[in-house]
C-alpha cells in the first residue's frame, strides 16, 4: 500500500509541488541524481570511472506535452554525446520516448529517436530505451524494431520489467533478434490483471528470463562488451538484490557463459559495495546516473522501491 502511494504521489501535481519547494528535499534526492546540469553528471562518472565502473546517463524528464518540448528534450540528448565524447568518459545514454513525443505523435517521436542513435553512432556510442508503464510498452517495443529493422540501427536496446506477464514472450522474440536487454523488475504499478502483484513470483520471474537471455545470448554468439565500455552486452541485469545477482552468477559460471559476457547494472547512490565488489570479482558493472532538473518523479520511484531509502528521506525531514 505504501508503494501504490509513492507511486501515485510520483505523478501527482500538487505533491511535486509541494516537495520540490522544500530545500531539504533536493539534499535527500541529491543520494539519487548527480545534479542538476550535465556538468554535474559528467563528474560524477568521470569518478565513478576511476573506479572501474560504466556508467549510462539519463536526462531526467518524460511526458513532454508538446511538438516544441520533445524537440527540446531531443536537443539535449545530442548534447549528451557531444559531452561524453569530449570528456572520454565511459558511459552511453539512456532515454524515454515519451521525453521525445511518444504521447504526442509517433512519427515525431521515431524522427527524433533517428536523429539521436544517428550522433550515438557517430561516437561509436549506445542509446537504451527506458521502458515506462504498460500502455507504452508495445509501442516502446515497436518503435525500437522501426529503428533496428526499418532504419538499420544496431546501437539501440530495450528494457524488460519481469512484473508484467508479458515480458516471458518478449524476451523469447528479443533473443531472436540478439537484443541488448537491459532486465529489472519495474518500478510502476500495474493492475494485477497484467502484472504479479507478489514480490516472489516478480523475484522468480526475473531469475527465469535471465536464464532465457544468458542462454540466448551464448546460443546466438550475441555482442558482449565493447572494449572503451560504451557499448554494453547483451545481457544486462538490473538489480541490486543479491539472490538475484547470486542465481545469474551461479547460472552463467555452470553453462560456461563468459564475465564479460555479463554486465550488472546498478542505481547512482545505491549499493556501491556491491558495485564494487561485481567490478574485483572480474564482471561489467554499469552505474545509471540521473541528472537534470526534472529529479522529482525519478525520486520518489526510489523512495517506492526501498523502505530504507523512504527512513532517508523522512529522518532529513525532521532535520531541516
Amino acid at each position: 500500500m505504501l508503494r501504490s502511494l509513492l507511486i501515485y504521489l510520483s505523478q501527482a501535481a500538487w505533491a511535486r509541488k509541494i516537495v520540490t519547494s522544500w530545500p531539504f528535499a533536493w539534499r535527500a534526492a541529491s543520494r539519487f541524481v548527480a545534479g542538476e546540469e550535465l556538468e554535474d553528471a559528467i563528474q560524477v562518472i568521470k569518478f565513478i570511472n576511476d573506479t572501474g565502473i560504466n556508467a549510462t546517463l539519463d536526462h531526467l524528464g518524460e511526458h513532454t506535452h508538446t511538438a516544441a518540448d520533445a524537440q527540446k528534450a531531443t536537443a539535449a540528448i545530442l548534447a549528451i554525446f557531444d559531452e561524453i565524447n569530449q570528456a572520454g568518459i565511459r558511459s552511453n545514454v539512456s532515454i524515454k520516448l515519451t521525453q521525445i513525443g511518444l504521447a504526442l505523435d509517433t512519427d515525431l517521436c521515431a524522427a527524433n529517436l533517428a536523429e539521436i542513435l544517428d550522433r550515438a553512432k557517430e561516437y561509436s556510442n549506445f542509446v537504451r530505451i527506458d521502458m515506462e508503464d504498460s500502455p507504452w510498452v508495445q509501442l516502446t517495443l515497436d518503435i525500437y524494431r522501426k529503428m533496428r529493422f526499418e532504419n538499420g540501427f544496431d546501437n539501440v536496446g530495450v528494457v524488460i520489467q519481469t512484473y508484467l506477464f508479458r515480458s516471458e514472450g518478449d524476451i523469447k522474440q528479443l533473443i531472436e533478434e540478439c537484443t541488448g536487454v537491459r532486465l529489472c523488475k519495474g518500478a510502476y504499478k500495474e493492475p494485477p490483471e497484467i502484472a504479479y502483484p507478489k514480490k516472489g513470483d516478480v523475484d522468480a520471474n526475473y531469475d527465469r528470463l535471465t536464464r532465457m537471455l544468458i542462454d540466448g545470448s551464448k546460443a546466438s554468439g550475441c555482442p558482449q562488451l565493447s572494449p572503451d565500455g560504451r557499448v554494453p552486452p547483451t545481457v544486462a541485469l538490473a538489480t541490486h538484490d543479491e539472490r538475484r545477482i547470486e542465481y545469474a552468477r551461479e547460472y552463467a559460471a555452470e553453462i560456461g557463459f563468459p564475465k564479460h559476457a555479463l554486465e550488472f547494472q546498478m542505481l547512482h547512490g545505491i549499493r556501491r559495495d556491491l558495485q564494487k565488489q561485481l567490478s574485483q570479482a572480474g564482471y561489467p558493472v554499469r552505474v545509471y546516473v540521473p541528472f537534470g532538473r526534472e529529479w522529482y518523479p525519478y525520486f520518489t520511484r526510489r523512495l517506492a522501491e526501498r523502505p530504507a531509502n523512504l527512513w532517508f528521506f523522512i529522518s532529513n525531514f525532521f532535520r531541516r
